[in-house]
C-alpha cells in the first residue's frame, strides 16, 4: 500500500506513524523544492501586501496547498489534526533546504505561528477538527485581533466587548494594527466579556468570521508606504457560543499562549529559517558583488551575523518543542522576541553598509533594488509588533533576572472602575 502522504501509512482509515529519518526528509524535502520551488535568485517580495494586489496571496495560498500535500506543512504538528506529526529536527532539515528557495509561506505567519498553536493548546476537538486541516492548506487564512487604540503594550486594557445573547455572542469595538485583515477569513479576537472583573481576569477569546455581517476593515499607509496593517470595526457582530476558545473570562490565560508565539514568530522568524532578500546568503552575495568579502571587518560582521541567525535559530526551536511537550517555556519568548528586534535593526545596518549608495538610490527598472531601504524602514516594526522591546526588557528583568515588579495598583480593581486607554 502507497504511503497516502510523506511519512504516513493510511491502514483502514487511520494515519500510523512510518520511519522517515531525519536524512531521508531531509532529501525528500530537496528533491520536492527543486520541483516545486524556484531558487531565491528569482524571488520577489512577499513581505508587504497591498490590499489590491491578491495575486501574492492567491499564489501564497497555491503553494502552500502544494507544500501541504507534499507532506511539508505542519512538520512538527500533530498527525491526527493534518500535521506531519514529526521532530523539531526534521523541521529544521526542512528550514535549512528551503533557505536557497522562494518558498512563499510568510501571507501565513500569522496563522501558523500563532493562531494555530494557540487552538491546539486552548481549543475544543471540534475546534481543532474543524479549523487546523484548513489552516495548514491555506484555505482559510487568519489574522490576530489584540491591539486597540487604547490598548497597545497594555493590551489588557482592551474595550471591545462582548456580551451573550442566547447561543451567540454580540461583538462591538476596534481593533488596531491587524495584519493581513483585509485578505483573511477567519481571525482570533480578544474581547471583555465581564466588566466587573479585574482588567486582566474579565476578557475571552474567540474565533471571528472576518467575512461576517458588522466585520469592516481599512487598511493603514505605512512608512514603507505599504498597507499590510489594518483598523478593524466591529459593529453588532454575532459569534457563535461554540466559537470561544478556551474558558469563558479566561482569555489573557489564552492571549498569553498566543503572544508566546508570536513573539517566537516576530523574533526566531517562525523556526529560524531565513526570510526574504534579508537572507544570510544575501549579505553574503552582496559582499562579493561589492568587492568585500575580503575585508576583514566585513568578513567579521558577517560571521557575527551568521552565528546571532543561529541562535536565534536555536531560541526558536527550543520554544517550539516546550509548546508541543506541553510546557510553558516562560520567558525565552522574550528573549526571543527582543534579541530578533534588535538583529532586525543590525542586519539591517549591515545590508546598508555593503549596498553602499546602493541602498538608497537605484535604477527604476531594479525592480528588487529597494530591499535594503525596505529592510531598514521596516525593522523599527519589529521592536514594535507583539510586544515593544521596553515590555519585553521587564518581562525578562522580572522572570530571568529576579528584578521586582512594576507596581500595577489598578491589578485587582474591576475594570469598569479604570480609568485606562480611551477609558480616561
Amino acid at each position: 500500500m502507497p504511503p497516502a502522504r510523506l511519512g504516513t501509512w493510511r491502514v483502514s482509515g487511520h494515519k500510523v506513524r512510518r520511519v522517515t529519518t531525519v536524512q531521508e526528509f531531509r532529501e525528500k524535502a530537496r528533491a520536492w523544492l527543486e520541483e516545486n520551488a524556484p531558487r531565491r535568485d528569482r524571488k520577489r517580495s512577499e513581505d508587504e501586501v497591498e490590499p489590491d494586489a491578491r495575486d501574492i496571496v492567491a499564489e501564497s495560498k497555491e503553494f502552500q496547498g502544494r507544500l501541504f500535500d507534499g507532506g511539508f506543512a505542519g512538520i512538527t504538528w500533530p498527525a491526527e489534526y493534518g500535521g506531519q506529526g514529526l521532530t523539531n529536527e526534521h523541521q529544521r532539515a526542512f528550514n535549512e533546504e528551503a533557505a536557497d528557495f522562494e518558498v512563499l509561506t510568510g501571507t501565513f505567519t500569522i496563522g501558523l505561528g500563532m493562531c494555530g498553536p494557540t487552538i491546539l493548546a486552548h481549543g475544543t476537538e471540534e475546534q481543532k477538527q474543524r479549523y487546523i486541516k484548513p489552516m495548514l492548506r491555506a484555505d482559510e487564512v487568519w489574522c490576530q485581533l489584540f491591539s486597540e487604540p487604547g490598548a497597545g503594550s497594555d493590551v489588557a486594557s482592551l474595550q471591545s466587548r462582548a456580551i451573550r445573547d442566547g447561543d451567540e455572542w454580540t461583538l462591538n469595538g476596534q481593533k488596531v494594527w491587524t495584519t493581513g485583515a483585509h485578505y483573511c477569513d477567519y481571525g482570533i479576537v480578544i474581547a471583555r466579556t465581564d466588566p466587573d472583573q479585574p482588567k486582566h481576569r474579565g476578557i475571552s477569546m474567540f474565533i471571528v468570521d472576518m467575512k461576517a455581517p458588522g466585520v469592516t476593515c481599512k487598511p493603514l499607509r505605512q512608512i514603507n508606504n505599504a498597507s499590510s496593517f489594518n483598523e478593524v470595526f466591529f459593529d453588532d457582530v454575532k459569534i457563535p457560543a461554540d466559537h470561544m476558545v478556551g474558558e469563558y473570562n479566561e482569555g489573557w490565560r489564552a492571549a498569553i499562549t498566543m503572544l508566546m508565539n508570536e513573539r517566537v514568530a516576530i523574533g526566531a522568524g517562525g523556526g529560524g529559517g531565513a526570510r526574504g532578500a534579508t537572507s544570510f546568503d544575501s549579505f553574503v552575495k552582496l559582499a562579493r558583488q561589492r568587492g568585500m568579502d575580503k575585508d576583514g571587518v566585513t568578513r567579521n560582521r558577517l560571521a557575527d551575523l551568521y552565528i546571532k541567525r543561529t541562535v536565534l535559530g536555536y531560541i526558536g526551536m527550543q520554544i517550539r518543542e516546550a509548546f508541543k511537550a506541553g510546557r510553558d517555556p516562560g520567558p525565552i519568548g522574550s528573549i526571543a522576541k527582543l534579541y530578533g528586534s534588535l538583529l532586525a535593526r543590525e542586519s539591517a545596518d549591515l545590508g546598508v553598509a555593503l549596498a553602499g549608495a546602493g541602498g538608497v538610490a537605484w535604477d527604476a527598472d531594479d525592480k528588487r533594488a529597494d530591499r535594503w531601504q525596505m529592510a531598514v524602514l521596516n525593522a523599527p516594526a519589529s521592536a514594535i509588533a507583539g510586544g515593544t522591546n521596553e515590555i519585553q526588557r521587564n518581562i525578562i528583568g522580572e522572570r530571568v533576572l529576579g528584578l521586582p515588579k512594576e507596581p500595577q495598583v489598578d491589578r485587582d480593581q474591576p475594570f469598569k472602575e479604570l480609568k485606562v486607554g480611551t477609558q480616561r
